[in-house]
C-alpha cells in the first residue's frame, strides 16, 4: 500500500502539540515493520531539515515541494493526481486544507476550540481556521481520527459526522524523554516552585495561575514560593501589577527539550488550567516526569487525567489556589498523585498509537 502522508506544517520546526502528535506518529509509523511504502509529502520554502532517521527509511521517501505554502493553499491541485501512480491513501495528522481526487483521506481532528472559543484566537489565527474549511474537510474525509472519547463527541455533534466515520485513538508519551530522573538543582533554580509550560494564548489561561499564585503568596508559608511560566511568546502576557514581588514570576520563554525535563523534574506542582484542550500532552508530561497535577475539569482533561490529577473549574482562580496548596502542604496527597500520575501516563503509548493506524490505514483501502 502507496500512503502519502501531508508533513508541511513540520517546516517551521514548531513545538505545538499538532507538531509534536505528527512527528511522534510518522517516528513510529516507519519504525514498525509493515508492508506500506511511506511518502512524506513536505511542501514549503525555507524549511527545517527532516530527521535523518526518516530519510534513511527503507519504507519512506521525501516529496520535497518549493512551493509557498500560502501559494500552495491557493493553487490546491488535487495532490493525490501530481504523482505518477497516485497513493491508495491521503494521510492529513493536521487540518491543513488538502485536496484529493482519487484516493480516499484520512484526517486528524484534534479538537475544535476555534469553533467554540473564536475570541480565543487573534485575527489572523481565526482567518486561517476559516480558510481551512473544517466542516467540508470533515465530510469530503474517508475517515477521521480524533485524540479523546471527547472530541468524538464533538465532532460528531459539531459537525454532523456519523459516529461509525470518527476513530479514537489516543496519543503516547515519549517515555524515554519524559521520566523521573534525579536532578541536580542548578544555581537559578534554588527554590520551589509552580510550573506552567505550553503555548501562551487566552485558551491556556495563564492568568488564572497567577492570580492563584496571588493568593498563595499571602501566607508567610510561601514566602520563597515561585512561579514559572514557560512557553513561547511569553512576553506577550505580562502579569498586572500585583502586590507581588516581580521576581516571583518568572517568564522563562520557550523551553528547550532538556530545559523541560528539567523544569517537570524539579517542580512542586505542575498547574495547567486551559478552558479547552482535545488532548493535553503537558500534563502527562509533568506525571511521567513524577510531578504532581492540577488542571481544568473541561474538555477531554477530565477523561485524559481521570483521578490522577486534581481537576478544577478553569473559572474559579480561588479553588486553583486551593488545589495547589494542598498538594503543597499535604505530603500523603503529593506522594499519591505521585503514583497515580505515573500509572497515568504509562497508559499512552506511541507504539500503540502508531499500530492503531496501521490498522485503520489498511480498512481504508481493504
Amino acid at each position: 500500500m502507496e500512503i502519502l502522508i501531508d508533513i508541511r506544517l513540520l517546516g517551521k520546526g514548531g513545538q505545538t502539540g499538532v507538531e509534536e502528535y505528527t512527528r511522534q506518529a510518522i517516528n513510529h509509523l516507519l519504525r514498525l515493520p509493515s508492508p506500506h511504502r511511506f511518502h512524506l509529502f513536505y511542501n514549503g520554502w525555507d524549511k527545517i531539515p527532516l530527521p535523518a532517521e526518516w530519510l534513511n527509511s527503507g519504507n519512506a521517501e521525501v516529496i520535497d515541494w518549493q512551493i509557498p505554502n500560502r501559494l500552495f493553499d491557493l493553487w490546491q491541485p488535487a495532490l493525490d493526481t501530481a504523482f505518477n501512480d497516485g497513493p491508495d491513501l491521503v494521510y492529513s495528522p493536521h487540518l491543513n486544507y488538502l485536496t484529493t481526487a482519487r484516493a480516499p483521506r484520512l484526517l486528524t481532528i484534534h479538537d475544535l476550540s476555534f469553533l467554540h472559543y473564536p475570541y480565543f484566537f487573534n485575527w489572523r489565527q481565526r482567518l486561517w481556521h476559516n480558510w481551512q474549511k473544517i466542516k467540508e474537510q470533515a465530510e469530503l474525509a474517508a475517515a477521521i481520527v480524533v485524540d479523546s472519547a471527547y472530541t468524538k463527541n464533538d465532532v460528531g455533534e459539531t459537525l454532523k459526522i456519523a459516529p461509525e466515520k470518527i476513530h479514537t485513538i489516543y496519543p503516547g508519551i515519549d517515555k524515554e524523554i519524559y521520566r523521573v530522573r534525579k536532578m541536580e538543582r542548578p544555581a537559578n533554580l534554588e527554590f520551589p516552585f509552580i510550573l506552567y509550560l505550553g503555548t501562551i494564548e487566552p485558551r491556556k489561561n495563564v492568568g488564572a495561575i497567577i492570580e492563584a499564585f496571588q493568593i498563595l503568596k499571602q501566607q508567610p508559608i510561601f514566602d520563597d514560593l515561585k512561579l514559572i511560566i514557560a512557553g513561547k511568546n511569553s512576553d506577550t502576557l505580562n502579569p498586572k501589577p500585583y502586590t507581588l514581588n516581580p521576581s516571583d514570576i518568572i517568564w522563562w520563554g520557550k523551553a528547550t527539550a532538556e530545559e523541560k525535563i528539567m523544569l517537570y523534574n524539579l517542580a512542586e506542582v505542575f498547574v495547567y488550567p486551559s478552558f479547552f484542550e482535545g488532548f493535553g500532552f503537558p500534563p502527562l508530561e509533568a506525571q511521567a516526569c513524577g510531578c504532581p497535577v492540577v488542571a481544568s475539569n473541561r474538555a477531554s482533561l477530565k477523561e485524559i487525567l481521570g483521578s490522577s490529577a486534581l481537576l478544577i473549574d478553569p473559572w474559579k482562580y480561588k479553588e486553583l489556589a486551593l488545589a495547589i496548596e494542598s498538594i503543597l502542604t499535604n505530603s500523603n496527597l503529593r506522594t499519591q498523585l505521585i503514583a497515580k500520575g505515573l500509572n497515568n501516563a504509562r497508559q499512552f503509548n506511541w507504539q500503540e498509537t502508531a499500530c492503531a493506524l496501521l490498522k485503520l490505514f489498511s480498512q481504508l483501502v481493504s
